[in-house]
């Protein structure tokens, strides 16, 4: 998978058009023996050739409207596109009123150039980490396809998009893990941004409390593009600090519980290497991770709540077209009172205060981002009791993050031919930059190393 930066020095020197890109995207997408027709709902060929042939057009003028300009990326199916429904991974929505304007973020798509080639498939509504959608099938993850395994969620299609060459870079949504989980389980990097940088109009919400947009893609300088031009912040870059420098905490309780052997073996790697370029790691209980594990007022009693609030309707006239299984968590948030939802919310308030003093003094929390690598798909689809406890399991360390109102990095770290394990570096809440540039060096640390032992 090129980068970013890459494509656009290919683009800028005539090595290539986006003209020819875009269509080598696109034929990817129309194979019949390829993922396309799971991983994108609405492939939009005319308008991604059509902006591909403008994109050529101005860069032969001398003109670049940013470094984006001309590259195919993907939206997910949460995004309003004009004239189009937004339909949410979902069969509910299939006869609602088009979008009447683009959403925030594919505005910002459009005017700086970028190929958008589709919207992609994802869990109804977003409301699970696993990536299953009966609707529109489940595409497959790239690693062990003779298995048949996940690709994670909600943002699946946003991951297969990217690893199947469908596309250069994916805008997903975050949650409770929904970008993290998918670019950790197929081998990507992942960018969940503090909530408030990204304008969330035009996005069909999940969770108001939690809901998060951010970039999957090859690199974090390609994550750390894309998060600059969605926030609309310029995108300066922060100096990245020497490994030596560098002071990283390991919570030792809950988020490294029931780790499967690759991951635990990935996860320590890469520690072991953070630590021989200088780092120093820190491995400790945080107590308020147990706090936030144990109590009633955790990410669910934020999420159901808000979530049923916006579907209440839909579930009145319409559940029977629901995946039953987004139907049912949906409908737990009828149970949730009004003074039990203050009550979380004024919990999470004061956990996030504790949370910051805990980190005072760290670069940043690293754990590790899924605790299991991508189970088969066949097994979850047959049994309700597996399913629930795959999804608790990948969103336990993803989510997290989004309580804490934080922003994380997910950055592979497994060896190359094993099963992908994502690395999860974050921090608090308007931490981005930093967090970017810390993973930017932790990205080259482990790389850099990984290439020096094949090489043996």
């Amino acid at each position: 998978m090129p980068t970013l930066a890459q494509l656009t020095d290919d683009l800028r020197c005539a090595r290539i058009t986006s003209e020819s890109l875009t269509e080598a995207a696109l034929e990817r997408a129309r194979r019949p023996d390829g993922e396309g027709a799971r991983t994108y709902i609405e492939l939009h060929e005319d308008g991604a050739r059509a902006a591909a042939r403008a994109a050529d057009a101005l860069r032969r003028a001398g003109i670049e409207l940013s470094p984006l300009m001309g590259i195919p990326i993907s939206i997910k199916d949460l995004f309003d596109v004009a004239g189009e429904t937004t339909r949410a991974g979902s069969v509910v929505l299939a006869n609602a009123s088009p979008a009447e304007r683009d959403a925030a973020i594919v505005s910002r798509l459009r005017r700086a150039g970028a190929v958008i080639t589709g919207r992609t498939n994802m869990v109804e509504f977003a409301y699970s980490g696993l990536g299953l959608n009966p609707h529109y099938g489940t595409p497959l993850n790239p690693w062990d396809r003779a298995t048949g395994r996940i690709p994670g969620g909600s943002s699946s299609g946003a991951a297969v998009s990217v690893t199947d060459g469908m596309c250069a870079a994916a805008i997903g949504t975050d949650t409770g893990g929904s970008v993290r989980i998918p670019a950790a389980l197929c081998g990507l990097t992942g960018f969940k941004p503090t909530a408030q940088r990204i304008d969330r109009t035009g996005t069909l919400p999940l969770s108001t409390s939690l809901d998060s947009i951010g970039p999957l893609a090859p690199s974090v300088d390609c994550c750390a593009q894309i998060d600059a031009l969605l926030a609309d912040d310029g995108g300066g870059e922060e100096i990245c600090p020497q490994a030596q420098d560098l002071r990283l905490l390991v919570p030792s309780n809950v988020v490294l519980e029931g780790l499967d052997i690759e991951v635990a073996r990935a996860f320590r790697t890469s520690l072991e290497r953070l630590s021989q370029a200088g780092a120093r790691i820190v491995e400790a209980r945080v107590a308020p991770i147990d706090e936030w594990a144990q109590a009633r007022h955790g990410t669910g009693a934020l999420a159901t709540p808000e979530a049923y609030a916006w579907h209440r309707e839909l579930l009145a006239s319409h559940k029977a077209q629901y995946d039953p299984r987004v139907a049912q968590r949906l409908l737990r948030g009828a149970g949730i009172s009004a003074s039990d939802y203050i009550e979380a919310r004024a919990f999470r308030h004061a956990w996030i205060r504790r949370m910051e003093q805990m980190l005072a003094g760290f670069d940043a929390l690293v754990l590790p981002t899924v605790p299991i690598i991508a189970p088969a798909v066949k097994p979850l689809i047959e049994s309700d009791l597996g399913y629930q406890a795959a999804n608790n399991l990948v969103l336990r360390n993803t989510s997290l993050i989004n309580y804490l109102d934080g922003c994380a990095l997910s950055i592979p770290c497994h060896e190359p031919g094993t099963a992908p394990v994502g690395l999860m570096i974050a921090g608090c809440a308007l931490a981005d930059r930093a967090i970017l540039a810390l993973g930017r060096g932790i990205e080259a640390v482990i790389d850099s190393t990984r290439r020096t032992e094949l090489s043996v």
